[in-house]
């Protein structure tokens, strides 16, 4: 039996009718969780779960809200055990050959990767802080010269998200290019969705780079998910 991806344990749960309206589609979400795993410093569940509520009009009763956090929860466990194993958990069909539409002489992504990638960024955007402490934190004890890559820590970062705000929102990249750079964008575009894995594992690496000059992260996660065990069997 193969191993199951991350958004293959949330997508069952979230694309029932209780959750529909209140979450994103399941690869926004997914997207979501797997920046909150590669955070330096995890936030707490209290704190990054709420991120992925998009209506406060809707309300879940309090068996929904419970399956909602073991789901969340699960897929979070699932996509630290890929990263601890040095890989990664993108759904294959966000960046296949299937992954590129045509859309006039132009070239797209998927909305499935464009929504994951959304997802991605909006959580980095909300623990920007918690990486920015991390670096700091690193910088005071020298760690950061110690990332195995002559390249620059903050090089290798705004790359990443550079790649990942482009591929996010398309449109966006086109708008900000002249014609001609449009042209040249939209003929390397599968090489650039080809190249989305390499860089989400410099993603990940350079997280736990950083995450070194931090308590260690895996443990306390160990520990938050041990307690919430021991409160439901209570």
């Amino acid at each position: 039996m193969s191993e199951l991806l991350p958004i293959e344990i949330i997508k069952p749960v979230i694309e029932q009718d209780s959750f529909r309206s209140v979450l994103p589609c399941a690869e926004k979400v997914d997207g979501m969780i797997f920046a909150v795993a590669a955070c330096p410093d995890i936030p707490m569940p209290e704190q990054w779960m709420p991120w992925l509520i998009q209506s406060g009009a809707s309300r879940l009763v309090d068996s929904d809200v419970d399956i909602l956090a073991d789901t969340l929860m699960n897929g979070l466990r699932s996509h630290l055990d890929y990263m601890r194993q040095g890989r990664i958990a993108l759904p294959p069909y966000c960046y296949c050959v299937d992954a590129i539409e045509s859309n006039d002489d132009t070239k797209r992504p998927s909305d499935a990767l464009s929504q994951w990638l959304t997802g991605l960024l909006y959580v980095h955007k909300n623990v920007e802080s918690v990486w920015q402490n991390a670096w700091q934190q690193a910088e005071k004890k020298e760690r950061n010269a110690e990332t195995g890559s002559s390249e620059p820590p903050e090089a290798r970062l705004t790359r990443c998200l550079k790649m990942f705000s482009t591929l996010a929102n398309i449109e966006l990249a086109y708008q900000q290019r002249r014609v001609e750079q449009v042209a040249q964008l939209s003929e390397n575009l599968p090489l650039l969705i080809q190249q989305l894995p390499a860089l989400l594992k410099d993603y990940t690496n350079l997280a736990g780079d950083l995450a070194c000059a931090l308590p260690n992260q895996f443990e306390t996660f160990s520990k938050s998910t041990e307690n919430k065990a021991t409160d439901n069997q209570s």
